[in-house]
Order: C-alpha cells, then structure tokens, then sequence
C-alpha cells in the first residue's frame, strides 16, 4: 500500500472515531445533532493541535481556539468544560487512531514478514497524516497530569508491543533471527519516531514518506532475516 492509498483508509477512521467522541459523550455535549457535532469536533481537535505546535497546549487559550476554530466560545463550551476535558479527547482520539489503523492494516494470517513490512509502512503513514498529533503527544507528555502521562506510556508501550508481537512469532517459525525482540522492536519504533520528531531533516533531503518507508523495512530486514529469509521478501539496497 502506498501513502496516498493508506491516506483514504485512515481519513475514514478519523471520522469513526469522532462519531464514537460523540456517541460517548453524547450526554453532555450540548450538540445534538451528530453531523454538525462530529464535523465541528474534528475542527476543534485540529485547531488546538496547530495552536499547541505552535506555542504549547499549557500556553493556548481558550479564546485563541475561538478564533482558530471558527467557532464562539459558547460553542466550545457545547463539547468540553475545561482545557482539561478537552486534552483528554485530543489524547484519546490519538490514541484510538492508532490502534484502529494499525490493527486494519496488519493481517494476522500473512506471514510475519509481510507482518512487519505492513507494521512499519502503517506507522509511518499514520504519523504522517497525524504528524501535529504525535508531535503533540511526544512534547506535551512532560506536561501532563500523572494519570495522562501513565496512558501515553501505556499506549507507547502498546504500540512497540505489536512489533515485538510480530518478532516473536517470526522467531517461533525460524524466520527471524533476533536475540532480544523487545529490544529490537525498541529500536524499530525509535527508527519511525525519528521520521515524526524529525521529519524537517528529511524534508531538506528531499526523502518521501514512502522513500523512508522503503529503507526502514529494507534495514530491518538485513538485520533479522539472517541465513533463512522468506522467498517472497525481495533484497532491497541500503
């Protein structure tokens, strides 16, 4: 799957997920009808992610996001009740995302290859199209209630596991040769976080998303394939 590709798929998932926002808090947002709640609510959660990117969620006020979002700040008040409130969606939004893309984008019948092929490409996509999210996320965990910064751990936590998930099988079918697959996954989710945290780099290298994509995988792949690689795994030069 290429990036313009995934791009459709996850554009879907955004809006499940804000339809799910909706429907969980549906008593309290003064909103009732869901079309214009679910849309305005995407509209909030982008505005006060370029708002945060810019100057800190700490920093933002809530009139700044009045005039970001197009919306008075009657109208913000209609879904959330403090800045408080309204971090919480944005982390759990994010973090539902993630899981619901991921989870549809990596078939658990295929081979562990192709697994980990999928993992890598599907993360990279994913935080290519949530690029103000995970850059959110990753600066503003420091600032977070304890409650919070245990969920972002957690769910970092969660993500790494999905490789280490798919190194594991790969080593109980013998064709991965890894000595430690936490550690391994470790490495491989620093190697996508890189790309997030610092996309400008590659941005001045004039390197795609796909590019990035291409080399992560064919890196990978030398260091775990060892003596016994899949036959349908192509030898791509690093």
């Amino acid at each position: 799957m290429t990036f313009d590709e995934f791009k459709q798929v996850a554009t879907l998932s955004m809006e499940e997920i804000c339809h799910e926002i909706f429907a969980e808090k549906q008593a309290s947002i003064k909103i009732k009808k869901e079309a214009v709640a679910v849309k305005n609510l995407a509209n909030i959660f982008h505005a006060a992610l370029t708002l945060s990117n810019e100057r800190g969620f700490q920093s933002m006020s809530l009139r700044a996001l009045s005039r970001t979002s197009g919306l008075s700040m009657g109208a913000l008040y209609s879904y959330f009740t403090s800045k408080e409130e309204l971090l919480e969606m944005i982390q759990n939004q994010g973090r539902r995302l993630t899981r619901k893309v991921l989870s549809r984008q990596i078939d658990p019948q295929s081979t562990p290859g192709a697994m980990l092929r999928d993992a890598i490409r599907a993360h990279l996509y994913l935080t290519e199209i949530m690029q103000k999210w995970f850059y959110f996320s990753y600066m503003e965990t420091k600032n977070l209630d304890k409650n919070q910064q245990k969920k972002s751990m957690e769910s970092e936590l969660a993500t790494e596991q999905v490789f280490v998930d798919i190194l594991e099988q790969g080593l109980r079918q013998h064709v991965f040769h890894v000595t430690d697959p936490v550690l391994s996954a470790s490495v491989i989710k620093a190697m996508l976080q890189d790309w997030d945290v610092k996309r400008w780099k590659y941005a001045r290298r004039q390197i795609s998303v796909d590019d990035y994509a291409d080399f992560v995988i064919g890196f990978v792949e030398s260091a775990i394939l060892g003596r016994n690689p899949e036959p349908d795994l192509p030898n791509k030069s690093i």
